[in-house]
């Protein structure tokens, strides 16, 4: 199944999307009741779950998705959302020629950062440029993953059954202050730089230790194209670990970093600019669509 956050009257509301992802059918309207994604994914039950699963395969009225006002699945993470850096090991060679200070070096444990988000960008919203600020603006399509339940000192075997669904993250970056901090929080925390969207994907749709097609394309052009197999610390892991020391609540998205192609692995450097589109999709999920301005 697929669930989306969506505007009406100026009310967030909660929906579930069609199969073929064209039509939304508020959630209130088939009798669930949940106060946002995140009390949907805490709180949903073995019972409503059935319920949206039989209302799908007789569907009633609904509304184009594409008339929808959109908001992203979570549009305000209780917590910064999780990020893993140089997990791809093409992306981990075309990072280190770009800037060798700032990202070469051997990767025998993940990287770990956070990403500050103050409001998601929903599909068909707007990465902000910041002039004046951002130089060398860069695009990451990444698989996001939705923790469904508290988890702590999670085994591997057992880390997929703390997933709620899968969604895709855009890991918007500015390249300079990037490196220049020597950290990545604040070149990838500022206002808009955190495309979330367009829906979440219940695990049971996408089982077991997904393997999908990644790809990126910048103003219609293919930039990145990998499979998520390639992961170089997988979600089993990477659950794992962090919840040894960390209480992972549910509603926690990890963006489990970026295959290569992206702006600074080209020589010379492509970064964006203003009026630029990026279309960040996975297969099984959907496309995420958004514009720099």
């Amino acid at each position: 199944m697929k669930f989306l956050t969506f505007r009406s009257d100026g009310f967030e509301m909660l929906g579930l999307v069609s199969e073929d992802g064209r039509t939304v059918y508020p959630l209130n309207e088939i009798g669930l009741s949940y106060f946002n994604m995140t009390d949907l994914v805490t709180r949903l039950t073995e019972e409503d779950r059935q319920k949206a699963m039989d209302f799908l395969r007789a569907p009633e009225g609904g509304i184009l998705y594409e008339e929808t006002e959109k908001c992203a699945p979570i549009p305000r993470p209780a917590q910064d959302v999780i990020c893993l850096g140089i997990n791809y090991h093409a992306h981990a060679e075309e990072a280190a020629r770009y800037e060798k200070q700032a990202f070469g070096g051997d990767r025998p444990y993940p990287i770990y950062f956070s990403k500050r988000v103050n409001e998601a960008v929903a599909d068909g919203g707007f990465i902000e440029s910041h002039p004046g600020l951002v130089e060398r603006l860069d695009y990451e399509c990444e698989l996001a993953v939705v923790i469904g339940r508290e988890a702590v000192n999670v085994s591997p075997e057992e880390a997929y059954d703390y997933v709620f669904g899968y969604t895709i993250l855009n890991d918007v970056s500015a390249r300079v202050l990037q490196t220049r901090h020597k950290q990545w929080y604040f070149g990838k925390s500022l206002d808009g730089f955190t495309p979330i969207g367009p829906w979440i994907v219940t695990a049971d749709e996408l089982p077991g230790r997904p393997a999908l097609p990644i790809r990126s394309y910048v103003n219609g052009e293919l930039r990145q194209n990998s499979n998520t197999s390639l992961l170089i610390f997988d979600i089993a892991y990477v659950i794992s670990e962090l919840s040894q020391g960390m209480t992972l609540l549910p509603g926690t998205i990890i963006a489990m970093g970026t295959p290569s192609g992206v702006g600074m692995g080209f020589d010379p450097p492509r970064f964006l600019k203003s009026g630029d589109t990026v279309d960040c999709q996975i297969e099984g999920i959907g496309t995420l669509h958004n514009t720099v301005r």
